[in-house]
């Protein structure tokens, strides 16, 4: 079974929710929170599995409720569903730690598929949200942006790699790009995440697109 807190301002948008989600054997509402300060006390005395996350609230939003999620129960996945698809939000929750980014528009069998997957360890983008996250731009860095000592770290192979992860190039692509086996990138992708600390290469892809140009000119 897996443990769903649902995270809206709007008591009839929660109540909808469970009454979706319960109706899916494999899912049950653990409870509700109408702001992201109340989410983080429901987290740490409820402990769920998945978070779904509104974005906008008053007092603390769904982008800080879901970075301090993330950095403190480390168990707990956080799946944003909001009615905004602006590039800064996506790209903002997805920096954040959020694991996946959905509209509430999507279909509720869609949203729990999504449930499960996250609760898996997959990552989750409704359509056209992967284009967003990575079309918004940087936020601006003060002072300028330094490139951080863990990619200046990594390998010349390893910059190649990871600059072609940033363009959105899958594994047979990197390979054919870098003339080497596809089984020698699968290696290198797991070797970045590890020496970078993020969780999949849609979170690396986030983190290079904001350093591009530095990590390019490193050749």
């Amino acid at each position: 079974m897996i443990r769903v807190l649902l995270v809206d301002d709007q008591t009839i948008i929660r109540q909808g929710l469970r009454s979706l989600l319960e109706s899916k054997p494999d899912l049950t509402v653990v409870g509700e929170a109408e702001n992201g300060q109340k989410a983080l006390q429901q987290v740490e005395t409820l402990q769920p599995d998945v978070v779904l996350m509104d974005i906008r609230m008053p007092g603390m939003d769904g982008v800080a409720a879901t970075q301090s999620i993330t950095q403190k129960f480390a168990n707990t996945k956080v799946l944003v569903l909001t009615t905004f698809d602006d590039d800064e939000y996506v790209a903002q929750a997805m920096r954040v730690g959020a694991n996946g980014y959905l509209l509430k528009d999507t279909p509720s069998d869609e949203v729990a598929l999504a449930i499960r997957l996250i609760h898996r360890g997959y990552t989750q983008l409704g359509p056209g949200l992967l284009e967003k996250a990575f079309s918004a731009p940087a936020e601006p860095a003060v002072p300028p942006i330094v490139l951080p000592q863990e990619l200046a770290e990594l390998t010349p192979r390893e910059r190649e790699v990871l600059c072609l992860i940033a363009g959105g190039a899958n594994n047979r692509e990197i390979a054919e790009a870098l003339h080497i086996a596809e089984s020698t990138v699968k290696n290198y992708v797991t070797n970045i995440l590890s020496r970078l600390h993020l969780r999949d290469r849609t979170q690396a892809a986030l983190f290079a697109n904001s350093f591009l140009p530095l990590l390019e000119n490193l050749g």
